[in-house]
């Protein structure tokens, strides 16, 4: 029997990834040559296209992660983590990775391919003790800022809930004092 063959019994003649029905073909995962029933997998032209060239990858398109990073297919399995691990920075994939347990082989070879990998260039917003900082996080004034353009003074230990990272400058959150949303340098916080 063909690996295609094979593969559609498998997978129902459908998309072991998102479901579809149309236009599908044999991937098999990089950076393996050689097709096989543990490597390939059965996708549409969509999630194809978008696993080769991160360039068109659209995120909406990638919620049926949520199912399928629970096949019992080694295949799935990693094809699900690459692409979760590349769209981390979207907030939902990270939790999907969070919940996700493969097999230490099987994990091994997800990451083969560098995807995943902690980008050497991002910049890491850390606060006056070390400690580093996420979008999302509260912190704390540790003294009191004069707030630019306005006569408001953020005192000392006043809360700053759900900040925001600057991703240009590894120095500058976003966060909101009272109503006015405002920089605040990272040396004056301490994250709660």
């Amino acid at each position: 029997m063909s690996l295609e063959r094979e593969l559609g019994k498998r997978a129902d003649s459908k998309c072991e990834l998102c479901g579809r029905v149309e236009h599908l073909k044999v991937h098999t995962l990089a950076p393996i040559k050689d097709e096989s029933l543990n490597k390939s997998l059965l996708a549409c032209k969509i999630c194809v296209s978008q696993i080769e060239d991160p360039e068109i990858t659209d995120a909406n398109h990638w919620r049926c992660l949520n199912d399928s990073m629970w096949s019992e297919h080694q295949a799935v399995q990693v094809a699900a983590w690459r692409m979760l691990s590349r769209l981390r920075k979207e907030g939902w994939p990270k939790d999907l990775l969070d919940m996700m347990y493969m097999e230490d082989e099987v994990l091994e070879f997800a990451k083969s391919t560098g995807e995943g990998e902690a980008d050497p260039d991002k910049l890491i917003h850390r606060d006056v003790n070390g400690v580093i900082l996420q979008a999302g996080d509260s912190v704390v004034l540790i003294k009191d800022l004069k707030i630019k353009g306005s006569s408001q003074v953020a005192k000392q230990g006043t809360a700053v809930r759900n900040i925001r990272l600057d991703y240009e400058n590894e120095t500058f959150i976003e966060g909101k004092v009272g109503p006015t949303l405002t920089v605040i340098i990272t040396e004056y916080v301490k994250k709660l």
